[in-house]
């Protein structure tokens, strides 16, 4: 790569008096810039030394690749003269330019709450949709599996309790996690939950009835009557609480010192927090809350059909935006009051749309005919869009030609009208996507499945016949020699940098490593906190952030090794390398270690990603090890299939 070529093509497409301010992490360049509408977009889209775009939180962000993003930076400040930032100056700059949106800090907020809850509220739903199963008349028989095989009743009763546990005590878990997000100890953060959902207070899911038949109980505080109420299934009064209980302890931890401080920070914290909650927050937001319950249930009974087709053809927009992050707390009220609410809508919606962004995508499979690096991304993106992950689909395939996007838009916004039709609502939370019947009740399954195949074969049919004649030319350029590229057997091993459970890359929360525009790879869940070389070779990367790594093995694999998601802007708090650029070192030697903490208290996830970033020299990037695995550092998890370009060759590498 000709970096100072790059940086002027960069500098071209952006416009020098369009730019604030620059800076760079392992993987891009980021920008703050005064109009994105200037940018010349397509010539970015189009430069071959340039891995893709995106913007987000009000940066711009370009992906070069690691080894290289630092000289394309040199340059480019060299070429504009642009004022160079630290990443976290970069976050300020963008504030006070206006480009950061307070919609999006508060979507922020509720997905660092909401999602580490994922797992939990995934399982819940799916053991629940087991129940249903399990329950449910009209099935298998006009009785239900209980009533015919009355033995499993004991099982029934077991699944139950575990599907309703998550559901139940949710109030502890957005404890702990809320907790953590505004800097608070996430073990007072559960106690605060445990308060709300005390066996002797009224269970919060009879409290309307208990203050209706005027059989509430109350307590008397010096002539103040206060409701002995409960908070089971509610979401807002324990992030209120929360933030109040992790405010006081802060305060509490500035001015009190020592031993002091150690006894009775936590005793005042959780003290002031139980009386402010039960006298005040806990009665104002569970009127908010079920305010915006009962709201979104009056747009679905007000609008109908209709409000499920607007919803539809907007879904897949909301999720680039990343507002969709903040669903998770509306779906989990309204499953909370499903006597009231009749279910969760956006479930179904969600289904819709992500089937027909994967429809799209596998459309443009069958028109990639010459593209074999096309054809393997789209197929790959568009199963996993199947299963609910649409990352990959919308930013690695559909938004990069645009119209499979807006014709995935269109067709979800039918079948969401046909959701509609059919009255179809959720009972759990579960994968939207094709195999989320399991969520659905069984009587509205004939419903669910129509709308569903109506968006693939919408999305499907028409972005393959617009393509055929809207499709740019996706032939790739053919060697001018005779040699065959084939497959060999072997390759060039990546193993494990650091221990933990290994996860679909496609399912990481940051466009850049999901879709694929940086190479194939993997993430891993650490549970260790040593980044080991994970092969012989020499250190390209390592900044002085040191949250990445790159390495050049023997074989001349390049592996990026990043840890955590939007880490760099800790600006290497909570990092320790042990390496420099240009080292070499053995397979298994220490490069760095983290502090897992200190990064997940800053809101940051520390999923670490592995990747080969010079994929497209090599015939494959194979994974060895299935998702789930628990990795150790040494343990093969990505083998590197070299092209064999012709006999010879084959025969001197076996």
């Amino acid at each position: 790569m000709n970096h100072k070529e790059v940086a002027k093509r960069v500098a071209k497409a952006l416009q020098k008096d369009n730019i604030v301010a620059a800076a760079h992490c392992a993987t891009r360049l980021r920008l703050v810039v005064k109009d994105i509408k200037k940018i010349d977009q397509t010539a970015l889209d189009n430069d071959p030394d340039l891995k893709g775009t995106f913007n987000a939180n009000g940066q711009y962000q370009i992906i070069v690749g690691p080894g290289d993003v630092n000289h394309v930076y040199d340059e480019f400040v060299k070429l504009t003269g642009v004022k160079q930032a630290s990443t976290d100056d970069l976050k300020n700059i963008a504030a006070k330019s206006g480009k950061k949106n307070p919609l999006m800090d508060l979507i922020k907020v509720l997905s660092d709450i909401f999602v580490p809850l994922i797992p939990a509220l995934v399982a819940g739903g799916l053991l629940m949709a087991l129940n249903n199963i399990l329950t449910g008349q009209g099935m298998f028989g006009p009785k239900s599996l209980v009533e015919m095989f009355p033995q499993i009743t004991g099982l029934s009763e077991m699944v139950n309790l575990m599907a309703s546990a998550p559901f139940a005590f949710l109030p502890i878990l957005i404890g702990i996690t809320a907790t953590r997000r505004f800097g608070g100890s996430e073990i007072l953060g559960a106690a605060a939950g445990m308060m709300l959902v005390m066996p002797s207070l009224i269970n919060g899911y009879n409290v309307s009835e208990a203050v209706a038949t005027g059989k509430m109980p109350t307590w008397d505080l010096f002539g103040l009557s206060v409701a002995q109420a409960g908070y089971q299934g509610q979401v807002l009064p324990i992030i209120g609480v929360a933030f109040i209980l992790a405010t006081l302890e802060k305060f509490f931890h500035k001015h009190l010192k020592g031993a002091i401080d150690f006894t009775f920070t936590p005793m005042l914290s959780m003290l002031i927090t139980g009386f402010v909650t039960f006298i005040v927050v806990g009665p104002l937001l569970r009127i908010v809350s079920n305010g915006i319950t009962d709201g979104l249930v009056w747009l679905v009974t007000t609008f109908g059909f209709v409000g499920y087709a607007v919803f539809g053809s907007f879904y897949s927009a909301i999720v680039i935006t990343g507002l969709h992050q903040s669903f998770p707390a509306i779906e989990t009220q309204l499953l909370a009051n499903i006597a009231k609410t009749g279910g969760d809508f956006i479930f179904p919606i969600a289904a819709a749309a992500n089937v027909a962004q994967g429809a799209a995508t596998f459309a443009i499979y069958f028109l990639a005919k010459g593209n074999v690096k096309l054809r393997a991304l789209s197929s790959s993106a568009g199963a996993s869009a199947m299963l609910g992950i649409t990352e990959p689909a919308l930013f690695g395939v559909n938004l990069k030609y645009k119209f499979p996007f807006f014709i995935a838009l269109g067709s979800s916004g039918i079948a969401s009208l046909v959701m509609g039709l059919f009255q179809i609502m959720s009972s759990s939370l579960g994968p939207a996507g094709l195999i989320g019947f399991i969520a659905i009740p069984a009587n509205k399954w004939v419903g669910f499945f129509i709308a569903i195949a109506i968006s693939f074969i919408l999305a499907f049919t028409v972005t393959l016949a617009y393509g055929r004649s809207h499709m740019p030319d996706m032939d790739q350029p053919q060697n001018n020699d005779d040699t065959i590229v084939d497959q060999h057997d072997d390759g060039f091993e990546v193993a494990a940098p650091i221990a933990g459970q290994l996860i679909n890359i496609a399912s990481v929360n940051d466009p850049v490593f999901s879709s694929g525009m940086m190479g194939q790879g993997v993430a891993i869940e650490p549970t260790d906190n040593r980044v080991l070389a994970p092969a012989d070779g020499e250190v390209t990367v390592a900044y002085a952030t040191h949250h990445a790594y790159g390495l050049k093995t023997t074989d001349g694999v390049e592996v990026l090794i990043h840890i955590g998601i939007d880490t760099v802007n800790l600006d290497g708090k909570g990092f320790e390398s042990q390496v420099t650029q240009g080292q070499q070192v053995k397979k298994g030697d220490v490069l760095g270690t983290f502090d897992k903490q200190i990064i997940v208290d800053a809101g940051y996830p520390v999923t670490t990603m592995v990747i080969v970033t010079n994929t497209k020299e090599f015939a494959d990037v194979a994974l060895d090890e299935s998702y789930g695995t628990e990795v150790v550092p040494g343990n093969a998890i990505l083998t590197a299939v070299p092209k064999v370009v012709n006999e010879n060759v084959n025969m001197a590498k076996a």
